[in-house]
């Protein structure tokens, strides 16, 4: 389900126009398309991993990557490339 206008920890990395995250775990990936101030868009991916301190508080680890429209074509082949090769070198990939 997509989502608007949603920023972590005053975060402010462009306008958002969509934003989808997938919950997998204790780990949750969002997909976040925003606007540059000339109108291109771009998409961050953001990796949150909910930790446990050792005092028993609970804190998120999270790391970002942007990934600009001149670079789409490149990343999707290339991780389309190791999703096939994980696929056909792996006895089992669970589908959540």
């Amino acid at each position: 389900m997509a989502s608007f206008a949603r920023q972590l920890d005053g975060e402010d990395y462009g306008d958002q126009i969509l934003s989808k995250s997938i919950k997998a775990g204790r780990r949750t990936y969002f997909f976040d398309v925003k606007s540059t101030r000339g109108g291109d868009y771009f998409l961050t991916i953001t990796e949150s991993r909910k930790m446990t301190r050792e005092d028993g508080s609970i804190a998120f680890d999270r790391h970002k990557i942007f990934l600009y429209k001149e670079d789409f074509t490149k990343f999707t082949e290339g991780l389309a490339e190791v999703i096939d090769f994980i696929k056909e070198h792996t006895t089992e990939i669970a589908d959540e």
